[in-house]
C-alpha cells in the first residue's frame, strides 16, 4: 500500500477545505440535507453519476444547480417525459445555408448533453431508446451522431431523479441500467426546525449568491488525487465480503440473502464502494481508506444493485435492511478479515 507524497496530501488539503466551504455556501440555498449533499460530492469527486430519488418539492433541483454555481460548472435540467426523443439530449444536425455562396451543408447543433452537470429529471418518465442515449453518454463519455463521436465536457456528472410515488405511465430503468450509477441516494423529508426555516426563508425577499469555489480544471486535479489514495488489503477484502455476500447463488451466503433476495451486485459494486471510500476519507481529513468508510457508503452503492424476491416485497423487507444485515454480520476488523479463509488471495489489482 503506497502512500500519498506530499504534494497529493497537499492537494487533499485542499480538497477537505474546499467540502468545509462548499457546506457553508449551499447551505445560503438549501437548509438541511448535508448527507445528500456529502454523497452528491463524492460521486463527483470518484468521476461517478448518481440517482437522486425523493418526493416533489424537497428542493432536488435548486440543490443541483446551486452545487453547479459552487462548483463553477455549466449546468442543464432535461425534463424527460414521454415524447423526448434521443435528439432532445444529445442534439441534431441540420442544413444551413452560406448566405455567401449559396451552399447548403450539415452543421451540428449541441443538445444539453454537452454541459458538465446534468439534472436528468422524472427518468423514468421517458422510454428506453431515451433513457439509452444518455447512460451511453455516462459511460462513454461520449454520443454518437452522424457516423461521428463527440466527446463530453470533461468533469460530467449526471444526476437522475425518479419519483417514487408515481408509477403508471412510467419506463423503470433496468438493474443492468441502473448498475452504472455510481449512487442511489434518498432525499428525505426535513424535520421541523428545517421545514420552519424552509418555509420563512423562502415566503421573505431574499437574494442569493454563491461563491464559486472549485473549477472544472481543480475538480480533474482532485479526480486524479483521489485515485492515488490508498486501501489496505483488508479493506478492499472488506468490501469485496460485502460485496459477494450478496449474490444469493454463491455459497455460504447469510440466511437473509437465501431469504430475500434474487440477485446480488456486480463487480462494479466493488470498485465503487473504494472509489467512494476514498472520497469520504479525505472529505473528512484522512489520507487512507477505512472499514468504517466503506460501512458509511456501502447503502448508495448496494441499495439499486440488490433485486429482491417476492418474500422481500411482501414482507416490506426493504434493500437498505438487507445491507443493514450484512453490516452487522460481516466483521470489518483487520484480523478478522484476514482470518478468513475466504479472502485468502481474493485481493485484486484497483
Amino acid at each position: 500500500m503506497t502512500e500519498l507524497n506530499h504534494d497529493d496530501i497537499k492537494a487533499a488539503e485542499r480538497l477537505t477545505a474546499a467540502y468545509e466551504t462548499i457546506r457553508k455556501e449551499m447551505s445560503k440555498a438549501i437548509v438541511g440535507q448535508e448527507l445528500v449533499l456529502e454523497q452528491l460530492l463524492t460521486c463527483i469527486f470518484a468521476r461517478g453519476h448518481a440517482i437522486l430519488e425523493g418526493v416533489p418539492g424537497l428542493a432536488k433541483t435548486l440543490m443541483v444547480s446551486s452545487l453547479a454555481q459552487c462548483l463553477d460548472l455549466d449546468f442543464a435540467r432535461i425534463q424527460f417525459t414521454p415524447d423526448l426523443m434521443p435528439s432532445d439530449i444529445t442534439g441534431t444536425e441540420v442544413i444551413q445555408e452560406d448566405r455567401a455562396t449559396g451552399r447548403r451543408e450539415l452543421k451540428f447543433l449541441q443538445g444539453p448533453i454537452f454541459n458538465h452537470v446534468i439534472l436528468a429529471d422524472e427518468i423514468n418518465r421517458t422510454p428506453p431508446k431515451t433513457q439509452a442515449a444518455l447512460l451511453e453518454a455516462m459511460q462513454e463519455r461520449q454520443v454518437s451522431v452522424g457516423g461521428r463521436r463527440l466527446a463530453m465536457k470533461d468533469p460530467f456528472f449526471v444526476l437522475a431523479t425518479q419519483n417514487p410515488i408515481e408509477q403508471e405511465g412510467t419506463y423503470p430503468l433496468p438493474e443492468a441500467q441502473q448498475d452504472r450509477f455510481m449512487f442511489k441516494i434518498f432525499v428525505q423529508y426535513p424535520s421541523w426546525e428545517e421545514e420552519f426555516d424552509i418555509v420563512r426563508l423562502t415566503t421573505a425577499v431574499q437574494k442569493i449568491e454563491l461563491t464559486k469555489v472549485l473549477d472544472g480544471e481543480a475538480i480533474l486535479q482532485l479526480q486524479e488525487i483521489i485515485r492515488r489514495v490508498p486501501a489496505a488489503d483488508h479493506v478492499i477484502q472488506y468490501a469485496m465480503k460485502l460485496v459477494r455476500a450478496t449474490r444469493v447463488h454463491e455459497g455460504g451466503v447469510p440466511d437473509v440473502i437465501r431469504d430475500y433476495v434474487s440477485w446480488g451486485a456486480g463487480p462494479r459494486a466493488c470498485q465503487y464502494l473504494i472509489l467512494a471510500g476514498k472520497v469520504r476519507a479525505v472529505l473528512y481529513g484522512r489520507y487512507h481508506v477505512s472499514a468504517e468508510d466503506i460501512q458509511a457508503v456501502a447503502k448508495p452503492v448496494l441499495r439499486h444493485r440488490i433485486v429482491t424476491n417476492f418474500n422481500a416485497d411482501a414482507e416490506g423487507f426493504t434493500t437498505d435492511r438487507i445491507v443493514e444485515k450484512l453490516l452487522e454480520i460481516i466483521p470489518a476488523h483487520e484480523s478478522a478479515v484476514a482470518a478468513d479463509p475466504s479472502t485468502a488471495g481474493a485481493v485484486a489489482e484497483e
